[in-house]
């Protein structure tokens, strides 16, 4: 089997979660609230994890592989990785829309991509030497990531004692 074709099946099963998870939140009696919550001070919300992962997967299908501009350029300063979560907190269809549209770029581009581009270094990852497959398999290890932060976030908040 094609790593591209095993890459695109991981995908579908941890967007799944993250989804479930998105849905958890939004069966909330105050889903805003939830989405705003963090475990500490200074530590990300639930809201951001989540545009976090639909961000990160823009940046990889655009101008990090193939060097196109990226969509949400609104929303990139806010939750690229580096930034600090601010307290302008994404509803829950927004985060589903930017996941839904990200995920969509992502495939795009996958389907143009073929084992022999594998091997190639994109200019965005030259200085860390990631090839194709390695900036592939980076992503499939982040959403599975920042999924179990947004998971783990939630469930202190509901056993929270504050």
């Amino acid at each position: 089997m094609s790593l591209l074709v095993c890459v695109k099946e991981i995908w579908e099963f941890s967007r799944s979660r993250t989804l479930a998870t998105l849905d958890d939140v939004a069966k909330q009696s105050d889903p805003q609230a939830v989405l705003a919550w963090r475990p500490g001070p200074g530590r990300a919300h639930i809201g951001w994890q989540l545009l976090h992962i639909g961000v990160t997967e823009e940046l990889f299908a655009t101008e990090r592989i193939f060097g196109t501009p990226a969509a949400f350029s609104d929303l990139i300063p806010r939750f690229k990785g580096g930034s600090t979560p601010d307290e302008n907190i994404p509803t829950v269809s927004e985060i589903r829309e930017v996941l839904n549209a990200t995920r969509q770029h992502l495939l795009d581009g996958l389907s143009r991509l073929t084992d022999a581009d594998l091997t190639r270094i994109p200019d965005a990852f030259k200085e860390r030497g990631w090839t194709i497959a390695k900036a592939l398999s980076v992503l499939t290890w982040h959403e599975a990531h920042h999924q179990g932060q947004a998971h783990i976030t939630l469930n202190l908040w509901k056993n929270r004692t504050a």
